[in-house]
């Protein structure tokens, strides 16, 4: 197996970013209606800085792996940092470094758009990703809260 080149996001991904967007959401136990996912795809391939980004991790010419970050303002920086909201590579693959070079594109990107901090969420079961999280971030004591909406 080769390194993972990281790549942005192409409108051919669709296919390929689907399948593995769709691999992300069933390991969190989610499912979205078909126009979340169309709504998705296309603000992900827009031009606006506002929006979320997506990358393409590939191995071998085959995507096996993606990434959505956005930059948004804080009121407690006068720069905007990044929230990486999605990261998933192919279960098959796991433990080869594309992760890792995924997180690391990303951290390429902040320092590129002059963004300080970047920070993610998980969930507490999430053992595997998490260990690699504890090696190139730092765990926070944040909790985080959800409206309950009736």
């Amino acid at each position: 197996m080769s390194d993972p080149i990281i790549r942005p996001l192409r409108p051919e991904d669709e296919a390929d970013w689907r399948r593995l967007w769709t691999g992300y959401l069933d390991y969190y136990q989610t499912k979205l209606p078909e126009p979340v996912y169309q709504s998705t795809f296309a603000r992900l391939l827009g031009n606006d800085p506002g929006e979320f980004h997506g990358l393409i991790a590939e191995v071998d010419g085959r995507p096996v792996g993606l990434t959505h970050y956005l930059f948004h303002r804080t009121c407690w920086k006068i720069e905007n940092i990044c929230y990486l909201q999605d990261l998933y590579t192919d279960p098959a693959l796991r433990g080869r470094g594309i992760a890792r070079a995924l997180i690391e594109a990303v951290y390429g990107a902040a320092d590129a758009a002059g963004a300080p901090q970047v920070w993610w969420l998980t969930q507490e079961f999430n053992y595997a990703g998490r260990m690699l999280y504890d090696k190139v971030a730092v765990k926070t004591p944040f909790i985080r809260y959800n409206r309950v909406l009736s």
